[in-house]
């Protein structure tokens, strides 16, 4: 893109205590490299999270554009208010911290809030009673509630790996932990080793990214080619399909099992989900003492919460649990406040259905049921799910093609949107593609091509990840493929190391240089570096 560009961001989030769920090879960007200091990475490549803040102050002082480096771009501290377009021109309406407004202008728009910008906290019945402090994930590591010697008790609510995060922290702290699990919910997180089960991969997650593992997921975001018929649609293939599935739950299994033998008071942490549906969180074990640190300091409860009073948290199975601080592990909430009702629609963003036009509800109702027939006519196997709690959800699933692109507006593009297991390539790898997008410098399909296209990917989403797929765009297992198909779309491609090691090697983050490179080869004389 030619023209000047502002970042909106709102203020910055620390998250001490916690360790990166990827890689030193898979993080960071392909144009600077992650270099984390001798003796602070462990034997399976994993490190303190502080690096990758370290990183990315780093990463926005490494190039210079026109006179200006991405951290003069920047500006800090806004929250957008609300966004309109007349005459073509984008407008955004801004707020400071400290009240003041601010507008700003430009013809093309990248939205990159992501998903994790309004945290989620449930209601808690007598959360006005109660005298503790209440701190959401979101706010955990600048809270003080370690440092804080009247914080002596302390309760995480939440099963998923954030929640493990924090109970595992301040038990470190010597904070007396108590865990509390929803009964109605999913259940615990599977945590799994960090470890790799080979030589050739230093982490599980590096096994995680590679084409090998996506293949044996079912997924429509690959190329229906004769080895996913074979391996997903004939009675052979699914039979091979579940027992490598099943062979990779057993390790789950079998390590929570041996904790459970040895360490008392762990039975609540036993993991429901199959790896292959992820209905629960998936997180791994970084730290050696995790297990026995839980067994020793926290009393986990598998109950729903009745009511706060004082500096008390009253369970449904009648405990009655000591409380100075709540920690709430409970994700986020699935927003755009700045956009209207009108143009969540317009735009292809989640909105309330009952808002929305009747003739366009029923158009995309008529497009699910084709597109559910020919998921289940691909992948048989997604037709007979497991048991599971599925998520009560009143919105519509996001409705963008590539997960980027609007319908209605090719002058605006969204960016980080997906729930993926390493967000750097995909950030990396989507803005290459956006920028083509903006810049129209890509071949795009009819509009009724794409419109159904998203609905296949919005149905086998729900299809194969139950109850965290009911807004489309959730891609634990998908990424590899989902960012072949983006840079394929451009001319380009991370392949070209010999048909074994492009199946078997993890895609790392140095692989996207030279995609890179050849873009701005091709596109980018308005953006050569200064530096």
């Amino acid at each position: 893109m030619s023209e000047d560009f502002v970042l909106m961001n709102r203020l910055g989030r620390l998250y001490q205590t916690f360790w990166s769920q990827i890689g030193q090879r898979l993080a960071g960007f392909s144009d600077l490299a992650l270099n984390i200091p001798p003796g602070e990475v462990n034997a399976q490549d994993m490190f303190d999270a502080k690096y990758l803040s370290d990183y990315l102050e780093q990463y926005v002082d490494h190039r210079a554009y026109a006179g200006k480096s991405l951290r003069d771009r920047i500006k800090l501290g806004y929250s957008i208010v609300s966004v309109e377009k007349p005459e073509g021109i984008w407008i955004l309406y801004a707020k400071s911290v400290d009240g003041a407004s601010a507008t700003f202008r430009c013809s093309k728009l990248m939205v990159a809030t992501g998903l994790s910008s309004n945290p989620y906290l449930p209601d808690l019945p007598g959360a006005d009673q109660f005298s503790g402090k209440i701190v959401h994930q979101v706010e955990f590591g600048s809270s003080g509630v370690l440092t804080n010697p009247d914080i002596k008790n302390v309760t995480v609510i939440g099963g998923a790996k954030s929640s493990a995060d924090m109970v595992y922290a301040a038990a470190k702290a010597g904070k007396m932990v108590s865990w509390v699990i929803r009964e109605s919910g999913n259940g615990p997180a599977s945590l799994i080793s960090s470890k790799g089960q080979s030589k050739q991969y230093r982490n599980s997650p590096e096994l995680g990214s590679t084409r090998v593992v996506a293949a044996f997921s079912p997924t429509v975001i690959a190329p229906y080619t004769w080895t996913q018929w074979l391996l997903h649609s004939t009675f052979l293939g699914r039979s091979l399909i579940r027992a490598i599935w099943s062979k990779a739950d057993a390790p789950v299994q079998a390590m929570f099992d041996k904790q459970a033998a040895e360490l008392p008071n762990i039975s609540n942490l036993r993991p429901t989900s199959k790896i292959f549906w992820t209905n629960g969180s998936l997180g791994l074990v970084i730290h050696e003492d995790f297990w026995k640190t839980v067994s020793q300091i926290v009393k986990i409860y598998k109950s729903d919460i009745a009511e706060l009073h004082n500096r008390t948290v009253r369970l449904t199975d009648g405990s009655e649990v000591p409380t100075d601080a709540l920690l709430a592990g409970t994700g986020w909430r699935l927003s755009h406040t700045f956009f209207t009702t009108a143009q969540c629609q317009e735009y292809g963003l989640p909105y309330e259905p009952d808002d929305a036009k009747l003739d366009d509800t029923e158009q995309w109702s008529k497009l699910d049921a084709q597109a559910d027939k020919k998921v289940l006519a691909r992948f048989p196997t997604l037709a007979d799910p497991p048991p599971y709690r599925g998520k009560e959800t009143s919105t519509t699933p996001f409705r963008l093609w590539n997960y980027i692109a609007s319908l209605k507006d090719d002058t605006i593009a969204f960016l980080g949107y997906i729930y993926v297991p390493n967000a750097f390539k995909s950030a990396e790898v989507q803005a290459i593609w956006a920028t083509a997008y903006l810049d129209k410098t890509i071949d795009l399909p009819s509009p009724d091509s794409m419109r159904a296209e998203i609905t296949l990917w919005t149905t086998w989403n729900r299809r194969r990840y139950l109850n965290k797929g009911h807004c489309g765009n959730y891609l634990h297992y998908d990424l590899v493929p989902y960012t072949d198909r983006l840079l394929e779309q451009l001319g380009l491609s991370t392949r070209g190391k010999g048909f074994m090691k492009d199946l078997l090697e993890p895609c790392t983050a140095a692989e996207l240089a030279g995609p890179r490179n050849v873009y701005l080869e091709k596109h980018g004389d308005t953006l050569k570096a200064d530096k």
